[in-house]
Parts: C-alpha cells; sequence; structure tokens
C-alpha cells in the first residue's frame, strides 16, 4: 500500500518524505501570532496508513512502545505519541528501502 501510493519512499530525505506523507508539523503563524503546529497536507491515504500501523507498533514493537510510553509519560497526548510514531515508521521505512536493508529488530 505504502509503495503505491508513495512511490518516492527511499528517495527522498526524512523530512521530505514525512511532509509527503502528511506527517510533518506544519506552523499555522500569522504575523506576530504564533499558533500551534499540526499536521496536515500530504497524502490523506498515506497518513491514514501510517497512523494506524503506527499505533499498531507501538503496542507490539519494543522499541516503539518505549518510544510511545515516553511521550504519553511527559504529558503529550496520545493522538501525538501515535504521529509520533507513524513518523518514526515512515524515516525507518525510508531509510530500508534507501540502504537496501532489512529490518533489525531494536534498531527504531
Amino acid at each position: 500500500s505504502l509503495l503505491a501510493r508513495l512511490p518516492e519512499l527511499g528517495r527522498l530525505d526524512r523530512r521530505a518524505i514525512a511532509s509527503l506523507a502528511g506527517l510533518a508539523p506544519h506552523a499555522c503563524d500569522s504575523g506576530r501570532f504564533r499558533g500551534k503546529r499540526r499536521i496536515w497536507g500530504g497524502r490523506a491515504e498515506v497518513r491514514r496508513t501510517l497512523c494506524l500501523a503506527g499505533f499498531i507498533a507501538s503496542r507490539y514493537d519494543p522499541a516503539l512502545r518505549a518510544f510511545r510510553r515516553k511521550l504519553q509519560e511527559v504529558g503529550k497526548p496520545v493522538k501525538l505519541a501515535i504521529v509520533a510514531c507513524a513518523r518514526k515508521l515512515i524515516t525507518v521505512l525510508n531509510a530500508m528501502l534507501r540502504d537496501q536493508r532489512e529490518h533489525r529488530p531494536g534498531t527504531g
């Protein structure tokens, strides 16, 4: 699903691929007003797929589980922690395709 909807996977850097997937925080600023950073833009179907995968991976992958738990312990909302896991997941997948390597558990 990701390779079909995100053919640039493995060819872009981590920030560009996160933005293209709709998982990068963008500023909502205007003049002196400084708003919150929110995820928007990108490809909605890819974002939906990655958020679901990030949620499931954060329950079963030990590294992502610890990452999500750490974010929630410092007071981050659950949805923010899941999006952060999804962004970490797309970053790892991008690096795997770029370097032509298989997944190594515990390196996330």
